[in-house]
């Protein structure tokens, strides 16, 4: 994985690190760094342990009250390292999403365990071609990227191979009856993607969950995310992809999808479920 593709929190921790130091050569601890700059002892904590990213304000301030006025404009730039990990995928898309599908397929082969969560589509592990197409076409034009559709088509089916020898890999994946019945393609391309759903219940390797409308829900469903081996956590938001590591990260999403996960139909009652969905779109 490439420096700028790694998860926001090693740049965190560069961060965190430099300003520590910096505070370690003044020979001044935390707790007097935080009475100086009129903060909660916790906010000097985190920021050195890389688990809250600092404002610009916030560096000058620090390096300021440590008597290093000067050191700011070096990490002035490590703050906008870090904030540009945010706008990574976009800075990617420009290349074209085929380039972004090898990267995904990369990170999918080197874990045992996934787990998915999708609210608004389906995910691209189970897309058919012609609802791929869709979802590429429309990315294109939301982020004005290269419209390379048939290489990125191309690109995503070749991920799902892996579904058909996935050796000891294992797939957990839970949609929303919202991704079904929202009208994100034509409706023949909606019919043909979720027969091709009822189809993936049966794969060995893959547990194939959807939760449907009334279910009560113990936690809201506010973004899908990809969980990898407990280790990563991809969340695709408008304008970026963010790759997360920090263990509380990665737990706290856990937790979600645990928390999710009884609440969706499987293997028979999903697929009633599913080709209920299918006879609506006519």
């Amino acid at each position: 994985m490439s420096t700028a593709r790694q998860g926001v929190h090693e740049a965190r921790e560069e961060l965190g690190e430099r300003l520590r130091a910096i505070r370690a050569a003044a020979e001044i601890d935390g707790r007097t760094l935080a009475q100086r700059l009129g903060w909660p002892p916790s906010k000097v904590s985190k920021i050195q342990l890389g688990r809250q990213a600092p404002t610009a304000d916030d560096i000058r301030a620090w390096t300021a009250a440590c008597g290093c006025p000067g050191a700011a404009g070096e990490l002035l730039v490590l703050l906008r390292d870090l904030d540009s990990r945010y706008a990574e995928w976009r800075r990617q898309l420009r290349e074209g999403h085929a380039v972004v599908q090898r990267s995904w397929a990369e990170t999918e082969a080197a874990a045992d365990t996934i787990r998915v969560f999708e609210p608004c589509w389906v995910p691209g592990l189970l897309q058919t071609a012609d609802y791929a197409a869709a979802r590429f076409r429309e990315h294109a034009r939301l982020n004005d990227s290269p419209p390379d559709t048939e290489a990125a088509v191309a690109a995503r089916l070749a991920r799902q191979e892996v579904l058909y020898s996935p050796g000891r890999k294992r797939w957990h994946i839970l949609l929303t009856e919202a991704a079904l019945r929202y009208g994100l393609a034509p409706a023949s391309v909606m019919r043909a993607q979720i027969e091709r759903l009822v189809s993936a219940t049966a794969l060995p390797a893959v547990r194939l969950g959807v939760v449907p409308f009334g279910a009560r829900l113990p936690v809201s469903p506010a973004h899908g995310f990809w969980i990898f081996d407990d280790q990563q956590v991809i969340v695709e938001v408008v304008s970026a992809e963010l790759r997360l590591s920090l263990p509380e990260e990665v737990v706290q999403y856990r937790k979600v999808f645990d928390l999710l996960a009884p609440s969706a139909l499987y293997d028979a009652d999903a697929r009633r479920l599913l080709l209920a969905v299918v006879q609506t779109w006519i």
